[in-house]
């Protein structure tokens, strides 16, 4: 179909956040179409899968605001894109973000591609961030809402990428949004915002990887002194920082057993080569605390990368406030950066995003 130039499509998933984009922009006056991404189909007749009701949800909201919807399948390449690489990463040991790679890969590559064909203008999506155009370039912006900025999940995205991009929840704030939905009448003003990562939904984590990474037990030891603590069912499983399920609980001796009372393990390295876990106790174990990290597969929002020895605030996992630090080195594909004080808990394979203020000026992969 061909459309007039002031199209755009919006992708809903039946949640209130891409609903009330959707109105904002028909209410400014743009050709919306709806677009709703069916990204998962390994077990869609289970209990935890809610995409036949989301998709109920999407047709209900689009007859209210009174758009079309298209329902387009991105399965092959989300497997092929997203999937093949989450789970590579796992069995590598790390920990990745699928959300990051699912918005550069499906939601601002598949899905824009898709629009441009269908002669869309721009695409928008219901994420709390912002774009800008400024000296030329496209920026990435934190949302006024701070407590649900998603500009960190968005971080990989280029200028072609973004000078496509509308993201009319920018400067609003979440409760108002909720707000609006009620006033527009829309059924989902008060439906629950989806966790977790978008294809596993609610499902538990442990039980959804054993499906795809096969347990492979070994043993549980302290960092400081080597002492055989439990058993794990798979290294991939555990991640940098966890506390919950090492089933080692009750286990004495070490930090503030004196008293009788003993303080909480948490996972502190993974030994892929002897498939061993190594935990320590108490959250602030220097074992958990690093002052400088190395990243790789860097991706800068504006094509350049930031200065080194300049001061920015940088994340290594989302909802983190930003914490100062430099760039010490930054070459091609691989850079370093040194915080002002320790961060807890710097995970292999997740994002590590790096911020001017409320410009978002990219990342990498925390190596």
């Amino acid at each position: 179909m061909t459309m007039s130039k002031r199209t755009v499509v919006v992708g809903l998933s039946g949640g209130v956040d891409s609903s009330v984009a959707a109105l904002l922009l028909k209410q400014q006056g743009w050709n919306v179409v709806g677009l709703f991404m069916k990204n998962w189909e390994d077990d869609d007749d289970e209990e935890y899968c809610s995409s036949r009701q989301d998709l109920i949800d999407v047709m209900s909201v689009a007859d209210k605001i009174g758009i079309d919807v298209e329902v387009v399948n991105f399965a092959k390449e989300y497997k092929e894109r997203v999937f093949a690489e989450f789970l590579k990463e796992y069995q590598a040991g790390r920990t990745p973000n699928p959300d990051v790679l699912c918005n550069s890969e499906i939601k601002f590559k598949a899905l824009l591609e898709h629009a441009i064909r269908m002669g869309a203008e721009k695409i928008a999506t219901g994420h709390y961030a912002g774009v800008r155009e400024f000296d030329g370039r496209f920026q990435l912006l934190k949302a006024e809402d701070g407590t649900k900025d998603q500009s960190y999940f968005l971080h990989r995205l280029n200028q072609a990428q973004l000078s496509k991009a509308l993201f009319p929840l920018a400067d609003i704030y979440k409760r108002d949004v909720r707000r609006m939905a009620e006033a527009a009448g829309f059924h989902v003003a008060l439906k629950k915002d989806s966790t977790g990562i978008c294809f596993i939904g609610e499902r538990p984590f442990k039980e959804f990887l054993m499906r795809y990474l096969p347990p492979k037990k070994g043993e549980i030891r302290c960092l400081d002194d080597d002492r055989l603590l439990g058993q794990h069912d798979g290294l991939t499983y555990h991640t940098l920082g966890q506390r919950k399920g090492l089933q080692i609980g009750g286990v004495k001796g070490g930090r503030g057993s004196e008293s009788g009372e003993h303080e909480a393990w948490f996972v502190a390295r993974k030994d892929m080569a002897r498939n061993i876990l190594y935990v320590v106790q108490g959250h602030d174990h220097p074992a958990l605390l690093v002052d400088e990290l190395h990243a790789d597969q860097l991706s800068w929002v504006s094509g350049v990368a930031p200065h080194t020895h300049w001061v920015y605030g940088a994340k290594t996992r989302y909802r983190q406030a930003d914490a100062p630090c430099e760039i010490e080195s930054v070459e091609a594909d691989a850079c370093r950066i040194r915080f002002a004080a320790p961060q807890w808990a710097v995970t292999p394979g997740q994002s590590v995003v790096v911020y001017e203020s409320r410009v978002c000026l990219g990342g990498g992969i925390i190596a």
